[in-house]
């Protein structure tokens, strides 16, 4: 008997070539507690690269070119979100590479976002939602900046849906960073209609100075396959974000 391909590997074979035969490989991190990592994996397969499994205690990279820290409750979310996490042995790794030259492109989603601020590869904190709540929705997000490596593929002012499930996804900062993030273009990403945990300035997602390192409370890993995303839209708005990063690896390596 014949297996037939699942729907997102049948989707992948019809990517354009160039990201077919790049080999470009995407390294996506388990912590104890994540949750996520496996749509991430799909998404990132989705999108035409190679998903390469990263646990929390290696001690290597190996020679991903880019990481994704996906969503969950790392470490149950015990002292504070993504504060544990901060401190696993891979993180140290991701950090460094983040902040060379080479610019490691990382994303980090929800719980990933977290660990990213506590990380202090982006700036400000995450605390919990002002109603107290866990919110899970389809959550309509703004393009603000399409200059990162994980947004090229959108457009300015395009706004998508993608579904959103947090419990401290309050963004806060001072208003001296604040401004700084709107002046310099870092806010990357913004709640449209309604502000489900009273983040800032309605941010959903930001980036550092490079724009190699972005983290959203919302999940585009959740919104890549037609007929199993939100509702509104196309339900395969959020696989910009693993094409965005795939076309900036291939454009380094021609």
């Amino acid at each position: 008997m014949t297996e037939l391909p699942l729907i997102g590997e049948a989707i992948a074979a019809d990517a354009p070539a160039a990201r077919r035969l790049a080999g470009a490989k995407i390294g996506v991190v388990t912590f104890p507690g994540t949750l996520d990592d496996r749509d991430a994996v799909r998404a990132v397969r989705l999108a035409g690269a190679t998903p390469v499994a990263l646990w929390h205690a290696d001690t290597t990279l190996g020679d991903v070119d880019a990481v994704v820290i996906p969503g969950g409750f790392s470490y149950g979310d015990y002292l504070r979100a993504g504060a544990i996490s901060r401190f696993a042995p891979l993180m140290a790794k991701i950090i460094d590479a983040a902040n060379s030259d080479a610019r490691l492109p990382v994303l980090g989603i929800c719980n990933g976002f977290q660990i990213l601020t506590e990380s202090h590869l982006l700036p400000g904190s995450m605390i919990k939602n002002d109603h107290l709540k866990f919110m899970c929705r389809d959550q309509v997000l703004r393009v603000e900046n399409n200059a990162t490596d994980w947004t090229r593929d959108y457009a300015v002012g395009r706004e998508i849906t993608v579904p959103l499930k947090n419990q401290d996804g309050q963004y806060i900062a001072d208003e001296k960073t604040l401004d700084a993030l709107e002046a310099e273009g870092r806010v990357v990403f913004r709640y449209v209609g309604f502000n489900p945990n009273g983040s800032r300035r309605d941010i959903a997602g930001i980036s550092n100075a490079a724009g190699n390192v972005v983290g959203l409370m919302p999940h585009p890993e959740h919104a890549v396959e037609a007929g199993f995303g939100p509702e509104n839209g196309s339900g395969t708005e959020g696989l910009g974000f693993f094409t965005s990063v795939l076309n900036k690896i291939v454009g380094d390596n021609k």
